[in-house]
C-alpha cells in the first residue's frame, strides 16, 4: 500500500517534468526546410536590425532635442542639436499659447476623425458588395474601380469637379477628394471573400440579411484588417496638407496642422495667421528652429498615442493576409 502510493506520488510529479520538456522540445524545434541559425547569419540580423533602429530613432532624437533647446544651444551647433546643453520648454510654451497652431490642431483632429469614418464606411460597405458573388453587376464595378488605380483624370479636372460643386473653402473639400482608396477597398475585399461561407449561409437561414451579416459576422471576423485599413486612413488624413493647398489657401483658420507647419517652415519668420506675423516678444527670445521642431513633436504625439492600441492588430492583419496572398 505505501508502495503504491509512492509510486502514484512520483507519476504525479514526472508527468508536469516531461510535459515541460516535450514543451521545450517542441517550442525549439525547427521546421525541416530551415537551416540552423548560424553565429554569422544571427550577428548580421543583429547589425541589421539595429542600423535600422538607429535610422529611425536618431532623426526623431534630434528632433526632439532640438525643440528643447534654446537659441544659444542651436547657435553653438549650428543647427539642428544631437546632445542637449541648455533645456527649456519655452518653445512648448509659445507654440501652444498661439491661437493658430491651437486652432489647427483641433482643425487636423477633426478632419482626421471625420475622413477615416467616412472612409471605412465607404470602402467596407464598398468590398463587402464586390466580395459576394451574387451582387449585381460587381465584375463590372470591380473592373472599373482597378482601372481608376492606374488612369485618372489628373489634378486641374479633379480641382474643375470640386470647385464647380462649390468645395472651394468648404470642409468637404479636405475629405470627399481622397475618401476612397481603391487599394484598400481591394484589400478589405479579399478578406471579406474569404469569411465562412457556412457562417453567412446559416444567419441566411436564420433571417438575416446583407446588413446583420456584415454588421454581426464580416466585420467582427475581421477586425485586424479593419484596424489596419483605419490606421491607413487615419494617418493619410492627418497628414494631408495638399488638399489645403488647393481648396483653401487664403483661410487660416481653417488650416490643419500639417499645412500650418509647412507654411512656418517656409516662411520661417512665424506661424501664419498670428500677431505681427510671430510671436511678438516671446517669440524673440526662442529659437525659431526649435519652434519649427516643436510643431514637428506635436504633429507625432497623436500617431504615437494611437500606434499601440492598433499594432496588435496591425500585426494580425499583416501576417494574415501574407498567409492569404
Amino acid at each position: 500500500m505505501t508502495l503504491a502510493i509512492e509510486r502514484t506520488g512520483a507519476d504525479a510529479v514526472a508527468k508536469p517534468v516531461a510535459a515541460q520538456a516535450v514543451r521545450r522540445k517542441r517550442k525549439n524545434e525547427r521546421p525541416t526546410w530551415e537551416e540552423p541559425p548560424t553565429v554569422v547569419g544571427q550577428a548580421a540580423k543583429g547589425i541589421t536590425l539595429s542600423g535600422v533602429l538607429l535610422v529611425m530613432l536618431v532623426p526623431l532624437w534630434i528632433i526632439v532635442v532640438t525643440s528643447l533647446s534654446t537659441q544659444a544651444a542651436v547657435n553653438r551647433a549650428g543647427g539642428l542639436v544631437i546632445w542637449p546643453t541648455d533645456i527649456t520648454f519655452e518653445s512648448y510654451r509659445v507654440m501652444l499659447t498661439d491661437s493658430t497652431v491651437r486652432t489647427a490642431l483641433l482643425v487636423s483632429l477633426g478632419i482626421t476623425a471625420v475622413g477615416t469614418v467616412v472612409s471605412m464606411a465607404v470602402s467596407v460597405m464598398c468590398a463587402y458588395g464586390l466580395s459576394r458573388s451574387r451582387s449585381l453587376g460587381h465584375r463590372f464595378i470591380l473592373m472599373l474601380l482597378i482601372i481608376t488605380m492606374f488612369v485618372n483624370g489628373g489634378l486641374i479636372p479633379t480641382f474643375l469637379v470640386v470647385t464647380g460643386l462649390g468645395g472651394y473653402d468648404q470642409w468637404w473639400a479636405l475629405i470627399l477628394p481622397s475618401a476612397v482608396s481603391v487599394f484598400n477597398i481591394l484589400i478589405l475585399r479579399a478578406f471579406y471573400s474569404s469569411t465562412s461561407l457556412d457562417l453567412i449561409e446559416a444567419a441566411r437561414i436564420d433571417g438575416a440579411g446583407d446588413w446583420r451579416i456584415l454588421w454581426s459576422i464580416v466585420l467582427p471576423t475581421s477586425r485586424a484588417v479593419t484596424a489596419v485599413m483605419a490606421l491607413f486612413y487615419g494617418v493619410g488624413y492627418w497628414n494631408s496638407f495638399f488638399n489645403v493647398m488647393l481648396y483653401m489657401p487664403t483661410d487660416s483658420e481653417k488650416w490643419p496642422l500639417q499645412y500650418v507647419l509647412l507654411t512656418y517652415v517656409n516662411r520661417g519668420n512665424g506661424m501664419p495667421g498670428s500677431v505681427n506675423n510671430g510671436f511678438g516678444d516671446q517669440f524673440s527670445q526662442t529659437a525659431p528652429l526649435a519652434l519649427q521642431m516643436a510643431v514637428v513633436v506635436l504633429t507625432l504625439v497623436p500617431l504615437l498615442l494611437v500606434y499601440p492600441f492598433v499594432q496588435k492588430h496591425f500585426r494580425t492583419g499583416v501576417l494574415t493576409g501574407a498567409i492569404k496572398g
